[in-house]
């Protein structure tokens, strides 16, 4: 759950922090206010691409940091730990990503951030017009991604086979000129010697160099304050403990603290020793600094060609190994090749068929399952198949999805015959579509965010109290994130944000504010009525409000999640917290 959210220069926000709530927390403000952009500053710690045109105008730097609670694997049921996830990007684009502290690859941000946040941006609904998204979700619902992940492997397996024993066929000329390539290649490889993670270990040392001068003199005046200075702060401590040792004396309830002073002291002296030691570490030295910008730009230049990232280039020095043993008759000969893709395309079409078949008879009840959840997002009559198929694929149309063809089929309208999800819906039945499979597909992991950045595209009135509805069901299961122009939308909400941009001196900023109940009067009658509020509007929104408030969720989607309390109290109780 995301508890807590900091934007620091990012496009047009210049500072921003946000704590959100469990339930279902609506976001709204006028066209161009910046909501898309509090989502995007969410994508960048889940590991989105970053790019220096996101850094604000005039700023060397922006900065995102958030705090997350996930249930504890270690500590007791009901307890939550805290996560604290940090991004910077600078303006030349480049990034640098930290989990409690410590630096973190984007690799380790994006698995992170799997468990913990489901983000649905702008048009994503868009994405369900391609039927090749089609059978992830279905695989998702029926927990059969392990399996699908593993006819992945098995498929990179056969197709690398068959590019290495495609290349092992080739004319002499060809094969000289190849060797050539892969020669020129591998030397410019080996010539960088790439480490992986160096660039990300040296970046994090250029910041500190670049700022050794400042870093020494904090270090040495705090070190001064703890320790050195006259009226240092540990030298100070023994006359504060005595003091409440007597307050201990005279009321128990200083004694935890005299118990804790021990502790206390050891921390602040340890910092003090630390602050000793890494400021004598420094290395102030301008050539250290260029050595370090140096073999960033030796980095770089390599990615630029081999990567885009150190993994990438050391994946493809690798490949190039493989492949020039290959050619020049030290790796395995075109026969040993073929035996090997027999053996590797008899693993892929074993598990091919494995999962073709489970997809199969998790077909029915999917789409029974998708038609429940339309009918109560008013799509009432709304019929959904998943149709697969008729022959198996052959080889030359196996990937790494299987061997399976899928596409949902649709009938919003009584009377009509199933076609193509593509062909059929309009925008707001295509928003439902969507909202009714990620209310599917996103299981009952506890502690999860899901954020939904204008869900509501293409519908209105009625449709849009049914969509509150399900989002505030939604919240109830999970907490959710939301961003709408619909004031039906917006009155189910328990926690209301309005993002709001005006114009300070020259520069256009971009403020985020909590609501009360009197501000979600005003907000939701502008919704309504435009720049023009009058009482009769906002007698509308009190009426949106208490009737969103009263709402119950359906039966399909309040079902309650493992480990959930049975009391409303138990629900609502805050839990224990711990950072980790």
């Amino acid at each position: 759950m995301l508890r807590f959210l900091r934007i620091r220069n990012l496009a047009v926000i210049e500072a921003v922090e946000v704590e959100f709530e469990p339930g279902l927390n609506v976001l709204t403000g006028e066209t161009g206010a910046g909501k898309s952009i509090v989502v995007e500053a969410v994508g960048l710690l889940l590991g989105g691409r970053a790019a220096s045109d996101l850094v604000r105008t005039g700023e060397s730097h922006a900065a995102i940091e958030a705090i997350f609670e996930h249930p504890s694997t270690s500590l007791r049921a009901g307890e939550f730990e805290e996560v604290i996830v940090r991004r910077e990007i600078n303006s030349q684009g480049r990034s640098r990503s930290f989990i409690n502290g410590a630096l973190a690859t984007a690799a380790a941000l994006r698995d992170l951030s799997a468990r913990l946040v489901e983000l649905h941006g702008q048009h994503e609904h868009q994405a369900l017009l391609d039927p090749l998204t089609h059978l992830p979700l279905v695989d998702a619902h029926a927990e059969l991604t392990d399996l699908a992940a593993r006819v992945a492997g098995a498929w990179a397996g056969v197709r690398t086979l068959r590019e290495q024993l495609d290349r092992s066929r080739m004319d002499a000329r060809e094969k000289a000129a190849r060797l050539d390539l892969i020669a020129f290649q591998l030397g410019e490889i080996d010539k960088a010697a790439p480490k992986a993670g160096e660039d990300e270990t040296l970046g994090a040392t250029r910041q500190v160099l670049a700022s050794a001068e400042r870093i020494q003199t904090l270090c040495e005046e705090s070190y001064a304050a703890l320790y050195e200075s006259d009226g240092a702060v540990l030298a100070s401590l023994g006359g504060v403990w005595k003091r409440v040792g007597e307050l201990a004396t005279l009321d128990p309830q200083f004694a935890s603290y005299v118990e804790s002073r021990d502790g206390i002291k050891a921390q602040l002296e340890d910092l003090a020793f630390f602050l000793r030691r890494y400021a004598d570490g420094v290395d102030a030295s301008p050539g250290r600094l260029q050595e370090v910008e140096d073999r960033l730009a030796v980095l770089e230049r390599i990615k630029r060609k081999y990567g885009p990232t150190l993994e990438d280039v050391l994946a493809r020095g690798r490949a190039l190994a493989r492949e020039r043993d290959l050619l020049s008759g030290s790796g395995e000969r075109a026969e040993d090749l073929q035996k090997a893709l027999n053996d590797a395309s008899e693993r892929y079409l074993a598990l091919a068929r494995e999962l073709s078949r489970k997809r199969r008879d998790a077909a029915g009840p999917f789409a029974r399952t998708v038609e429940t959840l339309l009918a109560g997002l008013a799509m009432e009559r709304t019929r959904f198949d998943l149709r697969f198929n008729g022959a198996e694929a052959g080889p030359e149309e196996w990937n790494e999805r299987g061997i399976d063809r899928a596409e949902f089929y649709v009938s919003p309208n009584p009377g009509e015959e199933l076609r193509p999800l593509a062909r059929i819906v309009s925008g707001g039945e295509l928003s439902r579509v969507m909202l009714a499979l990620k209310t599917l597909t996103v299981g009952d992991a506890p502690g999860k965010t899901l954020i939904f950045d204008e869900v509501d595209a293409g519908i209105g009135g009625r449709v849009a109290e049914v969509v509150g509805g399900r989002l505030r069901a939604l919240g109830e299961r999970f907490q959710v994130l939301c961003i709408t122009h619909l004031p039906q939308i917006a009155a189910r909400a328990t926690t209301q944000f309005r993002i709001e941009k005006r114009v300070r001196g020259s520069r256009t900023v971009t403020s985020v504010e909590r609501l009360s109940d009197a501000g979600r009067v005003e907000e939701i009658a502008r919704m309504i009525g435009g720049a023009v509020v009058t009482d009769p509007v906002r007698a509308t929104a009190r009426e949106l409000i208490a009737g969103g408030s009263k709402e119950q969720a359906p039966p399909c989607v309040r079902a309650k999640t493992k480990g959930e309390s049975e009391s409303p109290e138990g629900r609502k109780r805050k839990p224990a917290r711990r950072r980790v």
